[in-house]
């Protein structure tokens, strides 16, 4: 077995994001083979079914600075940026998103989410759900999981849900619904794995599955292998979809629109790219994590470094799906793990702060162009129309098409849950 490891940066908790991709005779059923290939069961549309972009910045953003300045409160909250406008009339937002500024017709920002828990895991940005929520049983299911489970791959591409990073649950659900996992690295070696063992032998592949099956137990690890396990080799042999993973392949005039030159930019925001590459090749979940965020010392240092980065990221991919006619059937939400201290420490910078915190979202038919609830002048809790952070997901997956009103999910014990439990639409986004 052939396992690849890739971490993360560690935040104030000591605990560092680890992603892996194993790839080996009982490694195959963890890369979701049993809902790999199963029928699109919305093929009979006039568009093609909705994809997600799921961006997660770990440690927590700080909402003070980015998408809901304050710059009339006191010098210890409001911080060192300005807010600037936008083409929307009355949206301003952080001074180094500049290009966002420009499109922000095209985005939509709730900055009145009312209901983070204060925890640094990446659990609620993946499923909307604190990660204690059913955590003897595996967790909630992240959005790659429940895509996987209700809706299926698009078309003939050979899996559902892709995440760039590792940091992705199939929670309850189990290891077969678990999102494909790949990095540069992990693609390297997954190359190097088929030339050396002869992965494209389907005849063999299919042998050693054979006797895997024969020399298994019954603690359940064939539970991840159904009927489709005879095209399980499609997931490594996809022209289509090996392309897509690797973004040197993009002409050099689309790269140079994520990158300005400098090496750690090019390298952070080659997932945004990547991410739209999957979209376009039919994969119906993304997701990754871009930059750390858990400032609780030098907050505007390291903001001023990475906000233009993820300014010209995400500006960058609306622009780039705008152009390819994606953006209609592209969803995009950008989350993190709470918000940060309205209040600036001793150390310049901001701590946890769950009590207030904000979501961008765009495309997939969302409102956009709307700022959504307001928090008070010292940006320490919405004051104007709360939010649940469980609301806001629940609009994606609306649009993905699900019934969040009626889907449900058995637990491990037969038990049906709702995939949310706050389900209310908000009108200015749906």
């Amino acid at each position: 077995m052939l396992t690849f490891l890739g971490s993360s940066p560690a935040f104030c908790d000591r605990h560092s994001r680890r992603s892996f991709l194993q790839v080996g005779a009982t490694a195959i059923g963890g890369l979701t083979i049993a809902d790999l290939l199963r029928a699109d069961t919305l093929n009979g549309g006039s568009r093609r079914p909705k994809s997600l972009i799921s961006i997660c910045l770990p440690g927590g953003p700080s909402h003070m600075d980015m998408f809901d300045l304050k710059p009339d409160a006191p010098a210890e909250f409001r911080g060192d940026f300005r807010p600037i406008d936008t083409v929307v009339p009355g949206l301003e937002i952080c001074e180094h998103f500049s290009n966002l500024a420009k499109i922000a017709d095209k985005f939509s920002v709730v900055r009145s989410i009312s209901d983070f828990s204060n925890e640094h895991t990446t659990k609620q940005a993946d499923s909307g759900w604190p990660e204690k929520s059913l955590k003897e049983m595996g967790g909630r299911p992240g959005m790659g999981a429940i895509a996987s489970k209700m809706l299926g791959p698009i078309g003939d591409c050979p899996v559902t849900a892709v995440t760039m990073g590792g940091h992705t649950s199939p929670g309850f659900l189990g290891q077969s619904l678990k999102d494909f996992s790949s990095d540069s690295s992990a693609r390297n070696s997954l190359r190097l794995s088929m030339a050396e063992t002869r992965l494209n032998d389907r005849k063999q592949l299919l042998d050693g599955l054979d006797r895997f099956r024969r020399d298994s137990d019954n603690s359940g690890a064939m539970a991840a292998l159904d009927r489709f396990t005879k095209d399980a080799i499609d997931v490594v042999t996809s022209p289509r979809f090996a392309d897509a993973l690797d973004s040197s392949k993009e002409p050099e005039s689309s790269r140079r629109r994520y990158d300005n030159g400098d090496n750690n930019t090019r390298q952070n925001n080659m997932k945004f790219l990547t991410a739209r590459r999957l979209v376009e090749a039919g994969v119906r979940v993304v997701s990754f994590t871009w930059g750390g965020w858990d400032t609780h010392q030098g907050n505007f240092t390291s903001l001023k470094r990475q906000l233009p980065m993820l300014d010209l990221g995400l500006s960058a991919l609306i622009y780039d799906l705008e152009e390819r006619g994606l953006m209609q059937d592209t969803i995009i939400i950008m989350s993190g793990e709470f918000g940060r201290t309205p209040r600036i420490n001793q150390m310049a910078g901001r701590d946890h702060w769950p009590g207030a915190g904000s979501v961008f979202v765009a495309g997939g038919g969302l409102k956009m162009g709307r700022a959504i609830g307001t928090t008070d002048r010292l940006g320490a809790k919405p004051d104007q129309n709360p939010v649940h952070l469980q609301q806001v997901y629940s609009e994606v997956v609306r649009k993905l098409g699900i019934d969040v009103d009626t889907a449900q999910l058995r637990d491990p014990v037969g038990r049906p849950q709702y995939l949310f439990d706050h389900r209310d639409p908000i009108a200015d986004l749906s």
